[in-house]
């Protein structure tokens, strides 16, 4: 892969983070093309050591950009008491893969998260860990988020709710 779009990308995934951390949601929209799929399928215990362990019939959140832009949306209301008083979080983005796409200007790119938020006061923290697959590509000169599909390590969850964006 030319060491140029490896740079690039990463930068990309870098300051996506920045923008998620600093609860800048409707920037980070910007970074999502039109047509995205946004998807955390669910993660299962099962016996067969050589089978997926993954049900891609049952996800978390399949999103469209329309069902992003309206989370997002509500996260400005004061109807968005799971976020009242906010979180502090934080994305940390790593061992990103970069590999030629569908066409010339798109590219499949693995990448590894952590992501840990805490609460008020609470000594607690929570986190989420695991690999995300994108589909990333360039529109009018700017690299957007085509599609996202986050898998979890975990097979049961250790936040309390599912409103945050990895």
């Amino acid at each position: 892969m030319n060491s140029d779009i490896q740079y690039e990308i990463s930068q990309f995934l870098y300051y996506e983070a920045y923008l998620l951390d600093h609860r800048k949601y409707r920037e980070w929209l910007e970074l999502l093309d039109d047509d995205i799929q946004y998807t955390m399928p669910l993660r299962v215990t099962v016996d067969n050591k050589m089978g997926s362990n993954l049900n891609t019939e049952m996800t978390y959140f399949a999103d469209s950009k329309k069902d992003i832009e309206i989370k997002v949306e509500r996260l400005y209301t004061k109807s968005a008491w799971v976020e009242n008083p906010p979180t502090r979080q934080r994305h940390f983005i790593s061992n990103v893969v970069v590999e030629p796409g569908f066409s010339s200007n798109e590219y499949k790119v693995r990448s590894y998260f952590l992501f840990k938020r805490s609460r008020s006061s609470e000594a607690k923290t929570e986190e989420l860990f695991g690999e995300r697959e994108d589909i990333i590509r360039k529109v009018n000169g700017k690299w957007k988020i085509a599609k996202r599909t986050v898998y979890p390590d975990q097979s049961v969850l250790s936040v309390m709710n599912v409103s945050m964006f990895l």
